[in-house]
């Protein structure tokens, strides 16, 4: 039963008295002598399902059938998954006693946050994707000559797109080592950049460092994500647009400058950004151990990308 995490319970609807099994004690963390109540038990749901669970405890009483009610509680720092399982409709009643068993479904709930996240993510690639081609063949247009001029030179771009894309997708077995920060960084802005008399609006200056084949997949998605707005918004939206790419040193740390000039007028955003933001900062936090700090500026966007020297080379 410990390994199931199957945990028998008992609530007496009227005194409000909760009991359980050793199981149920270990899986809501409260020591198997204590007296409690739902009441008290209640205290350990985490606050946005509490409500949600005290109404549904309540309601099983007029439930005809089965039910279940799945819910989170905190255990310290811990966050775990519970599934509360009975039969409604006073059905399991007796003494005044109703009977029912809770789930650890810790593992379960994590599996299909992480399968949302996922889907989430790829949705708003392919929708990046779909844009930068978009784009790209605007880009390509304006220096092109003929169709055949167009058409090689937009092939050439979506190729060096291509590439890129690879560098946001861990390899498997460890395949690939690290990479230059400036290679990296060149590479992945390549397709973005000018190739008639405008050639070079993209300029990319930093230090010589390497960057780990973990840390290259962070800083891929960060800059696809930024140069994809930029092509939308800013100043890659326009002919005469230019972006600088540069870095200083602070102590253990590397801080990239990300600088737009002569795009259009840009704004601050209003609310916390939507899922591709959500995704820089996931990115940025989690695996390089840094912040990103954006500064709407008149003249246009000035990003400044913290990241740990350690992270980023490991």
């Amino acid at each position: 039963m410990i390994a199931a995490g199957v945990a028998l319970w008992a609530w007496n609807v009227d005194s409000d008295a909760f009991t359980m099994d050793d199981v149920g004690f270990a899986l809501w963390g409260v020591a198997g002598h204590e007296n409690v109540t739902f009441e008290k038990l209640s205290e350990r749901i985490h606050p946005a399902d509490r409500d949600r669970v005290r109404a549904a405890f309540t309601a099983t009483r007029s439930i005809l059938g089965p039910y279940e009610t799945d819910f989170r509680v905190i255990i310290s720092d811990e966050v775990r998954w519970i599934a509360a399982r009975g039969q409604g409709e006073d059905v399991g009643i007796v003494g005044r006693t109703m009977y029912g068993i809770f789930l650890d479904v810790t593992g379960r709930k994590q599996a299909e946050e992480g399968h949302e996240l996922l889907a989430g993510e790829m949705s708003h690639r392919v929708k990046n994707l779909l844009a930068i081609a978009s784009a790209l063949t605007a880009i390509s247009s304006r220096s092109a000559k003929s169709c055949e001029d167009m058409a090689r030179e937009l092939t050439e771009r979506l190729a060096a797109l291509g590439r890129a894309h690879d560098l946001v997708r861990p390899l498997p077995n460890g395949q690939g080592q690290a990479a230059l920060l400036g290679d990296l960084l060149s590479l992945l802005l390549a397709p973005y950049d000018e190739t008639g008399a405008f050639k070079g609006r993209i300029r990319v200056a930093v230090e010589r460092m390497g960057v780990g084949e973990d840390a290259a997949t962070g800083l891929a998605l960060i800059i696809h994500e930024l140069a994809t707005n930029s092509m939308k918004y800013g100043a890659l939206s326009t002919p005469v647009g230019t972006l600088d790419v540069s870095s200083t040193t602070d102590e253990d740390d590397i801080v990239l400058t990300w600088t737009e000039h002569g795009g259009p007028l840009v704004e601050a955003p209003d609310g916390p950004g939507g899922f591709g933001s959500k995704l820089v900062r996931r990115s940025i936090s989690g695996q390089l151990g840094g912040t990103i700090h954006y500064d709407w500026a008149e003249a246009g966007l000035i990003v400044t990308l913290r990241m740990s020297r350690a992270r980023l080379a490991g």
